[in-house]
Protein backbone atom coordinates (compact mmCIF):
# COMPACT_ATOMS: atom_id res chain seq x y z
CA UNK A 1 0.00 0.00 0.00
CA UNK A 2 2.44 2.39 0.65
CA UNK A 3 4.15 1.37 -2.81
CA UNK A 4 1.09 1.93 -4.44
CA UNK A 5 0.90 5.47 -2.46
CA UNK A 6 4.87 6.30 -3.24
CA UNK A 7 3.68 5.34 -7.07
CA UNK A 8 0.56 7.17 -7.69
CA UNK A 9 2.64 10.35 -5.71
CA UNK A 10 5.59 10.18 -8.38
CA UNK A 11 2.87 10.03 -11.17
CA UNK A 12 1.14 12.95 -9.98
CA UNK A 13 4.77 15.01 -9.58
CA UNK A 14 5.64 13.48 -13.06
CA UNK A 15 2.04 14.85 -14.51
CA UNK A 16 2.10 18.04 -12.68
CA UNK A 17 6.08 18.58 -14.05
CA UNK A 18 4.90 17.97 -17.87
CA UNK A 19 2.12 20.21 -17.54
CA UNK A 20 3.93 23.10 -16.24
CA UNK A 21 6.50 22.85 -18.99
CA UNK A 22 3.62 22.61 -21.47
CA UNK A 23 2.22 26.10 -20.36
CA UNK A 24 5.69 27.24 -20.29
CA UNK A 25 6.38 26.59 -23.72
CA UNK A 26 2.89 28.33 -24.96
CA UNK A 27 3.56 31.44 -22.79
CA UNK A 28 6.63 32.78 -25.06
CA UNK A 29 4.91 32.02 -28.02
CA UNK A 30 2.18 33.96 -27.02
CA UNK A 31 4.27 36.88 -25.58
CA UNK A 32 6.17 37.23 -29.31
CA UNK A 33 2.48 37.17 -30.96
CA UNK A 34 1.23 39.78 -28.71
CA UNK A 35 4.64 41.76 -29.00
CA UNK A 36 4.76 41.61 -33.12
CA UNK A 37 0.47 42.24 -33.22
CA UNK A 38 1.58 45.71 -31.16
CA UNK A 39 4.36 46.50 -33.13
CA UNK A 40 2.72 46.15 -36.46
CA UNK A 41 -0.21 48.56 -35.33
CA UNK A 42 2.27 50.73 -33.53
CA UNK A 43 3.82 51.12 -37.36
CA UNK A 44 0.74 51.60 -38.99
CA UNK A 45 -0.78 53.91 -36.99
CA UNK A 46 2.74 55.99 -37.47
CA UNK A 47 3.10 55.54 -41.46
CA UNK A 48 -0.79 57.19 -41.24
CA UNK A 49 0.07 60.00 -38.84
CA UNK A 50 3.21 60.63 -41.21
CA UNK A 51 1.21 60.39 -44.54
CA UNK A 52 -1.30 63.01 -43.39
CA UNK A 53 1.24 65.30 -41.67
CA UNK A 54 3.38 64.96 -45.45
CA UNK A 55 -0.17 65.92 -47.70
CA UNK A 56 -1.01 68.58 -45.03
CA UNK A 57 2.69 70.48 -44.86
CA UNK A 58 2.18 70.08 -49.17
CA UNK A 59 -1.00 71.46 -49.37
CA UNK A 60 -0.16 74.61 -46.48
CA UNK A 61 3.52 75.21 -47.57
CA UNK A 62 3.78 75.93 -51.62
CA UNK A 63 7.29 77.63 -51.44
CA UNK A 64 9.48 76.69 -53.82
CA UNK A 65 6.84 74.03 -54.97
CA UNK A 66 7.55 73.96 -58.63
CA UNK A 67 3.88 72.86 -59.82
CA UNK A 68 3.23 76.98 -58.40
CA UNK A 69 4.94 78.68 -60.68
CA UNK A 70 1.98 80.45 -62.50
CA UNK A 71 1.27 83.82 -62.02
CA UNK A 72 -2.26 84.26 -60.70
CA UNK A 73 -4.89 87.27 -61.87
CA UNK A 74 -6.43 87.89 -58.69
CA UNK A 75 -8.63 91.10 -60.06
CA UNK A 76 -9.41 92.91 -63.07
CA UNK A 77 -10.63 96.31 -63.30
CA UNK A 78 -14.33 97.12 -65.40
CA UNK A 79 -11.69 99.15 -67.31
CA UNK A 80 -9.24 96.18 -67.94
CA UNK A 81 -6.06 98.58 -67.61
CA UNK A 82 -5.12 97.60 -64.29
CA UNK A 83 -4.70 94.21 -63.05
CA UNK A 84 -3.81 92.31 -59.74
CA UNK A 85 -0.50 89.95 -60.27
CA UNK A 86 0.06 87.25 -57.36
CA UNK A 87 3.63 86.55 -57.01
CA UNK A 88 4.70 83.59 -54.76
CA UNK A 89 6.55 83.74 -51.02
CA UNK A 90 9.32 85.03 -50.94
CA UNK A 91 11.19 83.86 -47.18
CA UNK A 92 14.69 85.67 -47.20
CA UNK A 93 17.42 86.57 -45.71
CA UNK A 94 18.04 90.08 -44.48
CA UNK A 95 21.61 91.68 -44.37
CA UNK A 96 22.55 91.88 -40.62
CA UNK A 97 25.94 91.77 -38.82
CA UNK A 98 23.90 90.33 -35.58
CA UNK A 99 23.11 86.78 -36.44
CA UNK A 100 20.23 85.34 -38.89
CA UNK A 101 17.50 87.64 -39.48
CA UNK A 102 14.43 86.25 -42.07
CA UNK A 103 11.62 87.90 -43.69
CA UNK A 104 8.54 86.27 -45.38
CA UNK A 105 6.72 88.29 -47.61
CA UNK A 106 3.98 87.89 -50.03
CA UNK A 107 2.97 90.54 -52.33
CA UNK A 108 0.88 91.29 -55.64
CA UNK A 109 1.93 93.88 -58.13
CA UNK A 110 -1.24 95.97 -59.56
CA UNK A 111 -0.25 96.80 -62.60
CA UNK A 112 -1.16 98.34 -66.30
CA UNK A 113 -0.71 98.48 -69.77
CA UNK A 114 -1.41 96.07 -73.19
CA UNK A 115 -0.01 92.76 -72.29
CA UNK A 116 1.39 93.11 -69.13
CA UNK A 117 0.51 90.10 -67.70
CA UNK A 118 1.94 87.68 -70.13
CA UNK A 119 5.02 90.15 -70.03
CA UNK A 120 5.32 89.77 -66.16
CA UNK A 121 4.94 85.52 -66.67
CA UNK A 122 7.46 85.61 -69.37
CA UNK A 123 10.09 87.88 -67.01
CA UNK A 124 8.88 86.01 -63.65
CA UNK A 125 12.33 85.04 -63.26
CA UNK A 126 14.07 88.43 -63.45
CA UNK A 127 11.20 89.84 -61.56
CA UNK A 128 11.58 87.37 -58.28
CA UNK A 129 15.44 87.88 -58.60
CA UNK A 130 14.79 92.02 -58.53
CA UNK A 131 12.83 91.42 -55.36
CA UNK A 132 15.01 88.60 -53.94
CA UNK A 133 18.36 91.25 -54.25
CA UNK A 134 16.69 94.39 -53.37
CA UNK A 135 15.17 92.89 -50.11
CA UNK A 136 18.15 90.54 -49.11
CA UNK A 137 20.11 93.92 -49.55
CA UNK A 138 18.10 95.48 -46.58
CA UNK A 139 18.71 95.40 -42.64
CA UNK A 140 15.70 95.05 -40.14
CA UNK A 141 15.65 98.69 -39.47
CA UNK A 142 15.59 99.64 -43.00
CA UNK A 143 12.46 97.83 -43.16
CA UNK A 144 10.87 97.29 -39.66
CA UNK A 145 8.47 100.25 -39.97
CA UNK A 146 5.87 101.56 -42.30
CA UNK A 147 8.17 104.34 -43.44
CA UNK A 148 10.46 101.76 -44.60
CA UNK A 149 7.88 99.26 -46.00
CA UNK A 150 7.18 102.24 -48.64
CA UNK A 151 10.56 102.81 -48.93
CA UNK A 152 11.09 98.92 -49.82
CA UNK A 153 8.16 99.20 -52.32
CA UNK A 154 9.24 102.28 -53.93
CA UNK A 155 12.18 100.64 -55.05
CA UNK A 156 10.93 97.40 -55.98
CA UNK A 157 8.67 99.25 -58.75
CA UNK A 158 11.33 101.33 -59.41
CA UNK A 159 13.31 98.60 -60.39
CA UNK A 160 11.04 96.08 -61.83
CA UNK A 161 9.78 99.03 -64.21
CA UNK A 162 13.02 99.70 -65.25
CA UNK A 163 12.77 96.52 -67.76
CA UNK A 164 9.20 96.09 -68.47
CA UNK A 165 8.05 97.27 -71.94
CA UNK A 166 4.37 96.64 -72.61
CA UNK A 167 3.40 98.25 -69.40
CA UNK A 168 4.25 98.95 -65.74
CA UNK A 169 3.77 98.36 -62.38
CA UNK A 170 1.33 101.16 -60.55
CA UNK A 171 1.62 99.83 -57.14
CA UNK A 172 3.11 96.91 -55.02
CA UNK A 173 0.58 95.57 -52.00
CA UNK A 174 2.18 92.93 -49.29
CA UNK A 175 -0.33 90.45 -47.96
CA UNK A 176 2.13 89.20 -46.00
CA UNK A 177 5.03 90.48 -44.06
CA UNK A 178 6.83 88.97 -41.45
CA UNK A 179 9.97 89.67 -39.87
CA UNK A 180 12.12 87.67 -36.98
CA UNK A 181 13.95 89.83 -34.94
Amino acid sequence: MAKDNAAKKEKDTKGAAEAPSAEKAKKPILLIILVLVNLIAVVGVGVIVYMGQQKKQEKANPIGDPENTEIKEVVKSESDKNSIVSLDTFLLNLSSDRGLKLVKVNMELEVSGEGILDEIKKQKPKVRDMIITIVSSKDYKDIADKAGKDNLRNEIKDQINLFLTKGKIENIYFTEFLLNY
